[in-house]
């Protein structure tokens, strides 16, 4: 699903005025396959140029900028003009000119494209016409937008040449009618030159407005417009390692939606009319197949979900107002392929069949939600819609457009900030619960049986355990080939490998319940000894060691009272030695062990001996608090020097034997002794395990 409408995308599109390729977007109805000449807007007023200083730097200098927006009863106009020098070569690139646009707004139009030179104004269009390509760029990601692109190739453009370039194109969507939102938008480092963002509205058309602090100095505003000007713009550097919502720069947001619950309110018939079904629709008939079938809503909820995951492929149609607007729950059936709205709609039909209730929720998959709260309302920060059904005082999350192994679940796959559900009454923005993950979303297993001799190779099994988005991009790829094929893949991409002398079995499989995506190799290779002379030895185990976290502090300069972020993440690695059957496990030793936190991650090793000739270890990371304070990063920034960064490391010495005395252990379990790859595992400490359960 592609939430996002020309409003918003031109801003976006503005966001570097680096950006030397102009394009302009638009979603909405009508059949515009050309792109039309025609004079400057009645309601724009551009910038004068602003002369080109000698010692100008950089690849080009912008004279001037325009971006200007108006909204009318009609929906929204997007001016954009500009006026750039020449300084590099590498800025020829400049002249490589491309307008994209959806034909259901209407043909952008174009109002000059000249080249200065010497004081002469070269008309490039006198001799140079736009071709328009049908191009869909996301084909291979089953996108189909009807976007429109229209290319033109510079001619005899030269170093110290001025390109000025001007057009406009309509911003409207057919869904939402005379409804505007969107986003202006100045870069954070921007060319040297003169910028200038402007809104401006009919009588009766303002929108709700929100200014970044940034702005405010360079920001006029009267009755009916809203003007940003700037030269030579200075740098504007964000607080380092702070949450994505600082880094929300120079932006203007303007919104005909006064509230979130206006949003959700909008949305919900739209919906709720494509969930309708015929009267005959064959979709009661299934949805009555499966209610018979299975015993509880719960089970009746899931296979629906199968169904609508196995039965529908994934196609997005962004076509003839498709970008908002949902395909029937009717169409998408016969079809049998749809894309989220498509595929939540025929969910959503389906469990209304069966009695459950269910409704679709709004979402970022991006992960453009860190301080949605904070922004105005507008429905283009999201960029796709999922059900949440509610079964047994339960919330469900259900996505039809992910594999069949994504299940109805408590917790969406993805760990959204913010959502926003669609109903008739309006719902609010809505908060996720944010909370550490419950189980490893990365992990290395490796059994290691060195028990022939340090002189010969090891039978090795290491397994990797893959979960949350990641899991289900390695279950896509590895089951989209035999296991004939995977086997043969993994023997060829491991070949030469330090670690391996002969693959002997690949298995590939995938966990519904634990979320997790497991890949199991077996075979030999050598062990990496390091002979410490007298017969003795030592080798590390992989998984063992930290990286150290980096110190946590800005520059004076920036936002100090901002808070230090770390993406929420949870690995653990564990690994079984075998040790040489003609050695004594009394002889065996090992380094530090060690329970730890800094900068809201929780650092753990753990390691133990055992006499059936087994050396284990464990060793897991978790961020438990993703947002901690500048106080407590300058606390763990005193601490950091202590932080124990040394590998894992075991000891062989026949001559000396090694008591365990003082190393506070807690049993390890062998690779073979439990499931590693079950719902619960030892990685953590024990009282954090305990205090999740």
């Amino acid at each position: 699903m592609n939430l996002t409408t020309a409003g918003l995308l031109l801003g976006a599109l503005l966001l570097s005025t680096t950006n030397m390729v102009p394009a302009a977007t638009a979603q909405t109805g009508g059949d515009n396959a050309t792109v039309s000449r025609g004079p400057v807007p009645d309601w724009v007023v551009e910038s004068t140029d602003m002369p080109v200083p000698d010692d100008a730097t950089g690849l080009f200098f912008m004279r001037r900028q325009d971006t200007l927006v108006h909204l009318t009863k009609d929906g929204q106009s997007n001016f954009v003009s500009q006026k750039l020098r020449i300084l590099r070569s590498q800025a020829l690139e400049a002249g490589n000119i491309s307008i994209a646009w959806n034909p259901d707004a209407g043909a952008p139009t174009v109002h000059r494209l000249l080249v200065h030179r010497n004081g002469q104004a070269i008309d490039v269009l006198e001799k140079t016409d736009f071709e328009i390509l049908r191009r869909e760029d996301q084909l291979e990601q089953a996108m189909l937008d009807g976007i429109l692109t229209a290319v033109l190739r510079v001619p005899d453009l030269r170093v110290g040449d001025d390109l000025e370039l001007a057009w406009t194109a309509p911003g409207h969507d057919p869904t939402l009618g005379n409804l505007s939102y969107g986003m202006l938008l100045l870069a954070d480092a921007p060319a040297e030159g003169r910028l200038r963002l402007g809104l401006s509205w009919n009588e009766g058309q303002k929108p709700y407005l929100q200014l970044a602090d940034s702005l405010s100095a360079i920001t006029e505003q009267s009755t009916n417009s809203l003007d940003i000007r700037a030269d030579n713009l200075e740098t504007l550097v964000h607080p380092k390692d702070a949450p994505a919502r600082f880094a929300w720069g120079r932006i203007a947001e303007f919104s005909d939606f006064k509230t979130w619950g206006a949003v959700s309110r909008r949305f919900d018939p739209i919906f709720s009319e494509a969930a309708q079904l015929a009267p005959d629709s064959p979709i009661k008939e299934e949805a009555a197949r499966i209610a018979a079938a299975y015993g509880n809503d719960l089970e009746r909820a899931q296979a629906a979900l199968d169904f609508v995951q196995q039965q529908v492929r994934y196609v997005y149609v962004g076509l003839n107002g498709g970008n908002f607007t949902p395909a029937s729950a009717d169409t998408t059936w016969e079809r049998r392929y749809g894309d989220c709205k498509g595929k939540t709609i025929l969910l959503m039909a389906m469990l209304d069949e069966m009695g459950i209730e269910a409704q679709p929720v709004l979402v970022s998959n991006a992960g453009a939600d860190d301080g949605l709260n904070e922004r105005l309302p507008t429905p283009g920060l999201f960029d796709h819609v999922l059900v949440r059904a509610y079964i047994d005082g339960e919330s469900y999350w259900m996505d039809g457009t992910m594999p069949e192994v994504v299940i109805a679940d408590v917790d969406p796959i993805i760990p959204y900030r913010w959502v926003l559900p669609i109903s008739a009454s309006g719902s609010e923005l809505e908060a996720v619960e944010q909370k550490p993950f419950a189980l490893p979303q990365e992990m290395g297993l490796y059994d290691i049986d060195a028990s022939a001799g340090f002189d010969q190779p090891a039978r090795k099994t290491t397994v990797n355990v893959t979960r949350g988005i990641d899991g289900i991009v390695e279950y896509m790829q590895f089951t989209s080939i035999s296991k004939a094929q995977l086997e043969e893949a993994m023997r060829n991409a491991l070949a030469g490998e330090t670690g391996w002398n002969e693959i002997e079995k690949v298995d590939y499989r995938y966990d519904r319940e634990t979320k997790a995506s497991i890949l199991t190799i077996v075979g030999t290779g050598p062990v990496d000894w390091e002979d410490e002379g007298a017969d003795a030895y030592s080798v590390f185990l992989p998984g063992g060691g930290f990286i150290p976290p980096g110190r946590r502090q800005r520059a004076s300069s920036q936002d100090q009272e901002a808070p230090f972020y770390t993406k929420p993440t949870y690995s653990c690695y564990a690994t079984t030695l075998r040790i040489p059957e003609t050695t004594d496990i009394d002889n065996w030793s090992f380094n530090s062990t060690f329970d730890t936190a800094m900068y809201g991650r929780l650092y753990y090793r753990m390691m133990d001996r055992r006499d059936d000739g087994t050396i284990r270890l464990v060793r897991g990371a978790r961020v438990e608090d993703p947002e901690i304070t500048p106080e407590r990063a300058a606390r763990d920034n005193r601490r950091l020097d202590d932080f124990d960064n040394s590998k894992a490391y075991v000891y062989y010495d026949p001559d000396e034997k090694a008591p365990l005395v003082g190393y506070d252990l807690r049993p390890v379990p062998a690779i073979d002794e439990i499931d590693w790859t079950g719902p619960t595992v030892p990685c953590l400490p024990e009282d954090v395990l305990n205090e999740a359960e």
